[in-house]
């Protein structure tokens, strides 16, 4: 199940390009899922665990993939850890969701974002605790923790 904490969260990381870079492993690369998630959010093709074909750069290494897709990566294969997931756009959101579905998966959010205005999932708030099935469901839950935050 996905679980998001909005605010700041002890233990998490939070600049996931530095984390990725010194420990992403080429079998991440493998998996079905990541090539999906590394076309649709960078429209790039995986070729190997160390070059991605990118029509804007050419072949590069994973290092130089999108914010989003190295946080995405992250929480598909260490989900034991919290990500900042505010590195990610709109367009990782239903990823996201894919990934909590197949695990547990923990993230940190500091911004609303949007998981599709028809979309149905199911979303435990840590904060609270409360279970959110939709957008129409989860902004007023949100807006009270993200205000909250910027109180503090």
């Amino acid at each position: 199940m996905l679980t998001i904490i909005y605010g700041d969260v002890e233990n998490s990381i939070y600049n996931t390009s530095v984390y990725f870079k010194n420990t992403y492993e080429p079998e991440w690369f493998d998996s079905e899922l990541a090539k999906e998630m590394i076309q649709d959010v960078d429209d790039s093709e995986v070729l190997s665990g160390e070059c991605i074909n990118s029509p804007v750069l050419g072949q590069i290494p994973p290092e130089r993939l999108s914010g989003g897709v190295k946080t995405l990566l992250l929480m598909l294969n260490e989900s034991d850890k919290i990500f900042n997931a505010s590195t990610c756009g709109d367009n990782c959101a239903k990823w996201i969701l894919e990934i909590g579905k197949k695990k547990d998966l923990t993230i940190n959010l500091r911004h609303m974002m949007g998981f599709g205005k028809d979309t149905v999932f199911e979303i435990k708030i840590k904060n609270g605790g409360e279970i959110v099935h939709s957008m129409k469901e989860l902004i007023p839950v949100a807006s009270k923790y993200l205000n909250e935050m910027g109180q503090e």
